[in-house]
């Protein structure tokens, strides 16, 4: 008799076709008999979810909850929240790559953090979707049945959106220079960013500078090597101590040190 884990989990990749739509899906399970809770880290990314079975239900920091009947929207996620699956609940998450939800809804995709589609648009078309995607017989169906779903939806992309999602120079202001490239005001440039997208360059880069710290604390730990702070704070670009952790808590609601305690018994359970 072949033994199953009590929650399953994986990620899936999507066809070249997509990737610039998409980053990924995520499928989880629980086939428990009792609910399991699981945090998602921010990831400046809208998400699809499509809750099958039982409700799921998600908590913000400010305890607000959220149950999920079929489908919802969220994002771009800013900060971590966490999400339970009761016994016999299945989810498939869409990962919007960039600005691929503005293309897919248009203007009125990111002017809120959580939406339900009824509200987004005037024929519930995502609702329709889930009931689809409910008497297929395999995640593998699932998933290439909402790529084909999405097709005929995808606006195509425009120049100042190509600019922005492929600047890479961090030593120049890419308002500015894509500004001159396109020959449109830096005012402009800022509002399609927040529009498209949903947050601001700004709002990036402090996350990437999050992100990065994260990486090199995790680096650390794999080697087992300690982990010094003053090191990290200079590599990432940080003023000083206060505003590591001020990121920390915002990202996450954690302290730094506890970010690095929690990493240490995950990553070497054996450790003292």
């Amino acid at each position: 008799m072949e033994l199953r884990s009590e929650y399953n989990e994986y990620r899936i990749s999507v066809p070249k076709e997509f990737e610039n739509i998409f980053t990924h899906f995520y499928f989880a399970e629980n086939t428990s008999e009792s609910s399991i809770t699981k945090t998602l880290l921010p990831t400046y990314q809208t998400i699809l979810l499509f809750c099958f079975e039982e409700n799921a239900t998600m908590s913000t920091r400010e305890k607000t909850i959220i149950s999920v009947d079929k489908c919802m929207v969220f994002g771009p996620v800013r900060q971590a929240f966490e999400y339970t699956l009761p016994a016999g609940c299945s989810i498939m998450v869409v990962n919007f790559k960039d600005d691929a939800f503005f293309r897919f809804f248009g203007k009125i995709s990111i002017e809120q953090s959580v939406r339900h589609p009824d509200e987004l648009l005037e024929e519930n078309c995502l609702t329709d979707l889930w009931h689809q995607l409910t008497r297929l017989d395999s995640v593998t169906q699932q998933v290439n049945h909402i790529l084909e779903f999405c097709k005929p939806y995808l606006q195509d992309r425009d120049i100042t959106s190509q600019l922005l999602s492929s600047f890479e120079n961090d030593l120049l202001n890419p308002i500015k220079v894509i500004a001159e490239q396109t020959h449109q005001t830096e005012r402009n440039i800022q509002r399609k960013q927040k529009e498209q997208f949903g947050y601001s360059l700004k709002e990036l880069a402090r996350y990437n500078r999050f992100l990065k710290a994260i990486q090199l604390i995790e680096k650390e730990t794999e080697k087992q090597n300690q982990v010094k702070w003053f090191t990290i704070i200079d590599e990432c670009g940080y003023y000083d101590q206060s505003q590591l952790i001020h990121d920390f808590k915002h990202f996450i609601n954690i302290s730094p040190a506890q970010y690095l305690k929690f990493q240490q018994e995950i990553c070497n359970p054996k450790s003292k």
